[in-house]
């Protein structure tokens, strides 16, 4: 084995061993909803979703503060990401890793589940995880 495989491997092992620490604890009644759209609403492109967030803060991602965490737009999902792993990034699980607290973008039309999941610095949702309703919107 080859110094540059040494050192692959001791990084692997260092990121397995930073996603499977302690999962970050979320305050008693910490909530994340949508301030918009609402439940059932039909909607032209581009949609733009607002975020909201009671008993705790927001940081960005990497930024560990206690009370603390970043938003996922969770999108057609039939059954919410694991619990206790990070969050996965792609069209259906959407990172807002600098803190952002909406979105303005393009869905296709027909029917869409929407639902939000508080992530901590390492895109792990917190325990007990800090998660919306799951919402439907209709684009026109």
């Amino acid at each position: 084995m080859n110094t540059f495989h040494r050192h692959l491997g001791v990084a692997v092992l260092a990121l397995f061993a930073i996603g499977a620490g302690a999962a970050t604890p979320a305050p008693q009644g910490a909530e994340v909803y949508f301030i918009e759209p609402a439940d059932g609403t039909v909607l032209a492109n581009p949609v733009t979703v607002r975020f909201g967030l009671r008993g705790m803060g927001v940081a960005p991602a990497g930024v560990a503060h206690p009370a603390t965490g970043h938003h996922h737009l969770l999108i057609d999902l039939d059954t919410p990401p694991a619990l206790d792993q990070p969050i996965p990034a792609d069209e259906q699980h959407r990172h807002f890793g600098a803190g952002q607290t909406e979105i303005t973008l393009e869905l296709a039309p027909g029917t869409h589940s929407l639902q939000l999941l508080l992530g901590d610095h390492l895109h792990r949702p917190h325990q007990p995880p800090v998660m919306s309703e799951r919402i439907t919107v209709t684009v026109e």
